[in-house]
């Protein structure tokens, strides 16, 4: 259902957002179709300051790992989302 959602609500390409421009600067991602498809998924997921967070791991791959391991209970919380958003961009993304 959430898939259906974020193919018919949103643009097919120019989302902008903070996971958008990390995916698209990032040597890791070419493809600004699927950057844009990360981002719409991050908009109905995440909230801005998640998104950010999330962005920072483009830069810095190391901080998500020092994020899924840190003991504070707003990255536990953190962390339970965003590997919500994970699964789901993976799910609607790859089609």
């Amino acid at each position: 259902m959430l898939a259906a959602a974020i193919c018919v609500a949103t643009p097919v390409a120019g989302t902008a957002g903070p996971i958008n421009s990390a995916c698209i600067q990032s040597n890791r991602a070419a493809n600004l179709l699927l950057c844009d498809c990360i981002q719409r998924v991050a908009n109905l997921t995440l909230s801005g300051a998640d998104q950010r967070l999330a962005a920072s791991f483009f830069r810095d791959p190391a901080k998500a790992q020092e994020v899924r391991l840190s003991g504070s209970t707003r990255h536990r919380e953190f962390w339970t989302r965003y590997a919500s958003f994970v699964t789901t961009a993976e799910q609607v993304c790859s089609q």
